[in-house]
């Protein structure tokens, strides 16, 4: 499990980068958090960075997007999802509990 922040650190609309291996981005959509891989699976853009509309992120570089809980693309260029992670929120600190390679590929 990887601490991220305080719950009070990431208000609603706001989004944070986990510097994890891969890097992380956690979202805050109206109370509810999600977590996905934080690169654009089309090229090199942190979605930590880009548009927030809804359960989706919009990739500040070419305007793909994501499902924040599926990760699913819904827009071209992009075309392979990002993975999604669990977060859990104990003690008023955000964690996320990083989904296996093995697991997303299945």
């Amino acid at each position: 499990m990887i601490t991220v922040c305080a719950l009070a650190d990431l208000p609603p609309g706001a989004a944070v980068r986990v510097p994890a291996d891969p890097p992380l981005a956690v979202f805050n959509v109206d109370g509810e958090l999600f977590c996905i891989d934080d690169t654009c699976t089309h090229q090199d853009a942190s979605l930590a960075d880009g548009y927030l509309e809804g359960c989706t992120v919009e990739c500040p570089l070419h305007a793909s997007v994501f499902d924040l809980r599926t990760g699913m693309p819904a827009t071209p260029p992009a075309r392979r999802p990002v993975r999604t992670h669990e977060v859990v929120v104990r003690d008023g600190s955000v964690h996320v509990v990083p989904t296996p390679l093995a697991e997303a590929a299945s």
